[in-house]
């Protein structure tokens, strides 16, 4: 039996939601927010860069730093990224279930650019050419406790809790199916569940820069988007203390004491896309530089397909989902809003100080073009997004300090990433400090390592509305090294 959309919306938007919030609104901000760059000598700065941006990743902070190079140059690195949690159960508000630690890891080439600097009469003309690993999705999430409250089996499709042998149904006299009766399973179970997540987003980056008046750049950039996103959830509901020893379905022996509901769900996206960003440069004088950017919204297609697994046993009998019912392919787009950023950089005897802010509105993210999910329900979640979210503005500072007399180079800086929520505390947003050195052989070879720890709370509701809450502490660990060479 095929079911109708509303069911798919149910499993595609709500089962099981990974991070923050209901699934909808996670997924948008999964793409909206934005990532920690590809740059170790940026990283260590706090990323504090679109002041600067005096290099080749200046195809991810400021396409206008272009038009500084004068040389030609090639760079390229590694990422190595650690994301770890302790996460809690929680039921209206009080823990359920004992902390439980996961971790989760990855290690990535992150970017490899080309700066082609063409001879001009007056001024620079510079285009480059980069591959950047933008965005990480690695993470994982495991919880376990007895919820005496509710049930995730209350809220599930009465035809699909007949399929797993939960519910009874109601027949006519023509033997059809016109009904179903309520379940007898309302709370009282033991609840855990685990979620695996992968995969990351590439940008395919032609920039340009020109040097318009004397000290003034500016310069633009081109992405062709790619990527994956993987989700791995398991779900499990347990009578550890045999209360429920009747027939759950009354017309049905083999539904004699329920012992186990369990649901699996895979997800995978395939994603493309494309954007632009415009950039300026202003050299105020040999010791300062100001720079201004603008992100044009970003179009990710998703080309989705989910499968839904499961089944319902009891003390005999195990009935399985047929999957087939709930496995499916949708596709959509997710548009991200403006960025406009803002950065300062003043050197003075070796010491380099930077200072940025970056607005973001949140509510403009939107769901565009559903193929497979009904309009109506996208302009539902598109009101969610605009009801729940909020404009922030990230803010970053970083520093550099260059000991002349062995050319090192060593950083440290600072960035927030604000929750996207309007109601959410000042726990939910993103903390980074940061750390680096780099060294710089002769202005031609350079190497550059960065280091930044994140910090940050983060919920998730498996169903309801702080029935069946999993509380989050997370920590991101990120090494980056990076390579250069001018010639």
């Amino acid at each position: 039996m095929k079911f109708g959309i509303y069911t798919k919306l149910l499993f595609i938007f709500v089962v099981l939601a990974a991070t923050v919030y209901p699934q909808n609104i996670s997924d948008a901000l999964r793409l909206g927010y934005s990532g920690i760059g590809s740059s170790a000598r940026a990283l260590g700065m706090g990323n504090s860069y679109i002041g600067l941006s005096d290099d080749a990743s200046a195809g991810f902070f400021n396409p206008a730093g272009f038009g500084l190079l004068k040389k030609m140059e090639f760079s390229g690195g590694l990422d190595y990224s650690n994301f770890s949690n302790d996460a809690t159960l929680n039921s209206n508000g009080s823990a359920i279930g004992q902390s439980s630690n996961n971790t989760a890891s990855s290690t990535a080439l992150d970017r490899v650019s080309f700066a082609l600097p063409f001879p001009t009469v007056q001024g620079s003309l510079v285009f480059g050419l980069s591959y950047q690993n933008t965005k990480d999705f690695n993470g994982a999430l495991s919880f376990n406790g007895y919820n005496k409250n509710s049930s995730f089996i209350q809220n599930l499709p009465s035809d699909l809790l007949f399929e797993v042998g939960l519910n009874s149904a109601i027949y006519n006299a023509q033997g059809k199916i016109t009904g179903y009766t309520p379940t007898i399973i309302n709370g009282n179970l033991n609840q855990s569940g685990s979620i695996l997540n992968s995969g990351g987003i590439n940008n395919w980056t032609l920039s340009g820069a020109v040097e318009i008046y004397k000290n003034l750049f500016v310069g633009l950039n081109l992405n062709i988007i790619s990527g994956t996103y993987e989700s791995n959830s398991d779900y499990y509901e347990d009578n550890v203390n045999n209360l429920y020893q009747g027939l759950a379905d009354t017309s049905d022996p083999n539904t004699l004491n329920f012992k186990t509901f369990y649901l699996n769900r895979l997800t995978h996206w395939d994603i493309s896309g494309w954007d632009a960003k415009f950039g300026i440069l202003y050299q105020l004088n040999r010791f300062s530089r100001f720079g201004l950017t603008v992100q044009f919204p970003k179009t990710y297609t998703i080309k989705e397909s989910f499968t839904v697994n499961g089944y319902g046993q009891f003390q005999n009998y195990t009935y399985p989902l047929n999957s087939s019912d709930f496995s499916d392919n949708v596709q959509y787009d997710i548009v991200t809003p403006f960025e406009i950023g803002a950065g300062f950089s003043f050197n003075i005897m070796g010491l380099i100080l930077s200072a940025q802010g970056t607005l973001i509105d949140y509510s403009q993210l939107k769901y565009e073009n559903p193929d497979g999910i009904a309009a109506v329900d996208i302009a539902d979640l598109n009101k969610t997004i605009k009801n729940d979210l909020t404009a922030v503005v990230n803010y970053n500072i970083g520093a550099e300090y260059t000991i002349p007399e062995v050319g090192l180079r060593v950083r440290a800086g600072f960035f927030v990433q604000p929750s996207a929520y309007k109601s959410d505390p000042t726990s939910f947003d993103k903390k980074y400090i940061t750390a680096g050195i780099g060294f710089l052989a002769e202005e031609a070879i350079g190497l550059d390592l960065a280091f930044a720890h994140g910090w940050y709370s983060d919920i998730g509701d498996n169903y309801g509305s702080n029935v069946s809450r999993t509380t989050q502490d997370i920590n991101e660990n990120h090494f980056i090294l990076t390579a250069t060479y001018r010639f």
